[in-house]
């Protein structure tokens, strides 16, 4: 599949879960949640896929298009930061559908953008062989993207795809972070390469030096990420293993103390218990004897009056 057809048919099926939410009642509390927590993984990934991949080639491989990809990211930015609102909103919040109405007003406005003026010139400009390779990296992409919003993540340069491999890895609960991060960040450089590559058709002698200047660039800024992606994903690594240590060593402490206090309550339970047994027959014993001097003197006393 081609990238275009790819990045149009997300855009569809974010519509369409629009238009669920649109037909559910106001009072479908249940139903517009589970609508909306769709909603936030799809266009999570979505912008994680345009922001990794296909704005940077954009950006290196098609003329025109810089300004368009930068706004993008901006739409994008205020995108993310209405989606965490939602994670944990309410639906019963009196806000919660206002919210998702001025959500959705804004994704319709950037994606009718991006289909009239984005898509047809990276069309226009790539081939259908470039296209389709375009399609396969971000499809590959997908598959470690962010489910969920992080508006404080890098949206731009390298350090956004290896961002955004890591954290997709966390939203997914999942590991091998180093290859990940390292595979991610290679088949962009990879794939601008092919696309800038000396057999490209040239657009304009102007044109072909400045993507030629930008292609370059964007390779060395993503050869230095390359480097640092695999120590970065090892230090997250080694944070979550030494965290799991920690966490098993705690657990295995409670659960120590937990049996030293159970041990402790029962054999303090005994004691009681057998203080209170003690305590019950001395007082019964003694209950028991004055009952019996009682009933001793009655006995008397009615026999010396008789």
């Amino acid at each position: 599949m081609d990238a275009i057809t790819l990045l149009k048919n997300d855009h569809h099926t974010v519509e369409q879960l629009f238009k669920r939410f649109e037909q559910a009642g106001k009072r479908a509390h249940v139903e517009r949640r589970q609508i909306v927590d769709r909603i936030i993984e799809e266009i999570s990934v979505h912008a994680a896929i345009e922001e990794q991949v296909f704005y940077p080639v954009a950006r290196a491989t098609v003329p025109g298009t810089e300004d368009i990809a930068l706004e993008s990211l901006e739409e994008h930015h205020i995108l993310k930061w209405l989606l965490l609102e939602l994670v944990d909103m309410d639906p019963a919040h009196e806000r919660f559908n206002a919210k998702v109405t001025v959500l959705m007003e804004n994704v319709r406005h950037h994606i009718k953008e991006e289909e009239r003026d984005f898509f047809p010139k990276v069309r226009e400009q790539l081939g259908r062989n470039e296209l389709n390779d375009l399609g396969g990296a971000l499809a590959n992409a997908k598959k470690s993207a962010p489910t969920r919003p992080h508006p404080r993540m890098p949206d731009a340069g390298p350090a956004n795809v290896v961002a955004g491999a890591i954290t997709g890895v966390v939203d997914r609960v999942g590991n091998n972070l180093s290859g990940i991060a390292q595979g991610s960040v290679s088949a962009v450089q990879d794939l601008i390469a092919r696309l800038t590559g000396s057999d490209r058709p040239k657009v304009s002698p102007t044109g072909s030096a400045a993507t030629r200047k930008r292609a370059t660039e964007v390779r060395s800024a993503t050869s230095a990420a390359t480097e640092g992606a695999q120590e970065t994903a090892h230090t997250v690594t080694s944070g979550a293993k030494a965290t799991a240590k920690a966490a098993k060593a705690g657990a295995k402490g409670t659960v120590t103390t937990a049996k030293k206090a159970t041990t402790a309550t029962a054999t303090t339970a005994k004691r009681a218990a057998r203080t209170t047994s003690r305590t019950a027959r001395a007082a019964a014993n003694k209950t028991v004897s004055t009952a019996k001097r009682t009933a001793s003197r009655t006995a008397a006393a009615a026999s010396g009056s008789r």
